[in-house]
């Protein structure tokens, strides 16, 4: 992924000296565990180790590689120049290559996953916050873009909090699901490595053996992997389009932070465009575009082919990468959104009253009007405030077909925006849970 949309940390799980490092941990604690059953010397096993603070060199490793055109084979040779030919003789017994790259990806992912995970939790902790601080500002609910009726700035958080709170527990299973190694030789027999040895390098690693692999570790594993954070990011960019749409100029209900010395546009310097949230729906695009791939790595050839390394060598960084920068973008982005309460009331007020239709269209039928006719006389009343800009409640003080089956005061009292928020407060004690 491009330095722009990276961060550090997510970045260094992904480089060159960390896999070759990880490749290294898994070859010396699989002779560590041939030692302990006599397969191998444990001198042999013990001098594997002497590499253990040496920092592999990409560069040579890549110029044997480019002689053998194997990538393990060119770290074995790289290894055996540090630890000696003779004594890293036994490094590999058994093996084949992807039980060190299946394992090292996994241990990737897994190390990842992790990131992600405090990542999600401290958006989660700004939805929090927002919620509460917001829960009784009171903004008009849309459907199809239109005004329907009353709800509040602190539900808009809070239902984006419980849908996060959602996907932190699909990263906890995704984590889970990838989280096993295998060390079972060619086509996963363990015809020439003992089932202990792959047991001790994943205790050592923090995996659990995998069941049963083949050559490979299973790739269904991988493709719910890959969904769960295409979700993740279909999450991040239903958070950045209502902010988006919050943001436009005829709403202007929230917008993004606009720092100082900030500039909107080149051309025009009244303009403060919602680009962190733009540049989120597009990240989340990126995110997703990893899924339909990991899906097809599945089918693999009989025990094994290499048709899903390419895919993988891609889609296990930049996804990764790309969540990470998003999660942590779309967290200062709610932490420092700033809100508008009066132009919330104002956009409410914009029909005069409209949105509080279902309410008298209720008591009418409440009153002993066949629902059919209510909705007509309701309906009736509106079209005059959407089409000559009158008064709802005025229009219905004014129906003598209303007024027949309501009183002035029981028309009044349908207007109070109270009625809409009643239950606010259940609501948060079902998503919040304190």
């Amino acid at each position: 992924m491009i330095p722009r949309y990276s961060r550090p940390d997510m970045v260094a799980i992904w480089s060159a000296e960390t896999k070759f490092r990880i490749w290294y941990e898994i070859e010396a604690h699989a002779c560590d565990a041939m030692a302990d059953l006599g397969v191998i010397p444990r001198a042999n096993a013990e001098a594997v180790w002497k590499a253990r603070d040496v920092e592999f060199d990409v560069a040579r490793i890549d110029e044997i590689e480019a002689v053998t055109k194997h990538d393990v084979i060119a770290f074995l040779t790289h290894l055996a120049e540090h630890v000696g030919s003779d004594e890293a003789r036994f490094v590999h017994q058994g093996m084949t290559s992807s039980d060190v790259l299946d394992t090292c990806f996994n241990v990737q992912l897994v190390r990842a996953t992790d990131i992600l995970i405090e990542d999600m939790k401290g958006l989660l902790a700004a939805l929090k916050r927002r919620a509460l601080e917001h829960k009784d500002t009171v903004r008009i609910g849309r459907s199809h873009g239109i005004h329907a009726e009353p709800t509040t700035m602190g539900l808009t958080f809070a239902r984006f909090y419980a849908e996060m709170d959602r996907n932190l527990n699909r990263l906890l299973k995704a984590r889970y699901e990838i989280a096993t190694g295998a060390i079972s030789g060619a086509v996963g027999t363990f015809a020439n490595i003992d089932p202990a040895v792959e047991e001790h390098v994943c205790a050592k690693l923090g995996l659990e053996p995998e069941p049963i692999s083949t050559q490979v570790i299973p790739r269904d594993r991988h493709a719910a992997f890959f969904a769960a954070l295409g979700v993740v990011g279909s999450s991040i960019e239903n958070i950045a389009t209502e902010i988006r749409h919050m943001q436009r100029t005829e709403v202007l209900e929230a917008e993004e932070f606009f720092s100082a010395g900030q500039k909107g546009s080149s051309a025009m310097p009244h303009k403060r465009n919602p680009v962190l949230t733009e540049n989120l729906t597009g990240l989340a695009r990126l995110v997703r575009m990893a899924v339909v791939p990991a899906m097809e790595n599945v089918a693999l050839w009989h025990e094994r082919d290499i048709s899903h390394s390419s895919v993988e060598r891609n889609i296990g960084p930049d996804t990764t990468i790309t969540l990470d920068f998003a999660l942590a973008r779309l967290t200062s982005v709610v932490d420092k959104l700033v809100i508008y309460p009066d132009n919330m009331l104002a956009n409410m007020n914009k029909f005069r009253g409209l949105v509080m239709s279902q309410r008298v269209l209720l008591a009418l039928t409440q009153a002993g009007v066949s629902r059919e006719d209510a909705y007509k006389l309701v309906q009736r009343n509106a079209m005059r405030v959407w089409e000559e800009g009158k008064d709802f409640k005025t229009e219905l003080l004014g129906d003598t077909d209303v007024l027949a089956a309501l009183s002035a005061e029981e028309i009044e009292e349908k207007f109070d925006i109270g009625y809409h928020t009643k239950h606010v407060d259940t609501i948060f004690k079902r998503v919040f849970k304190d």
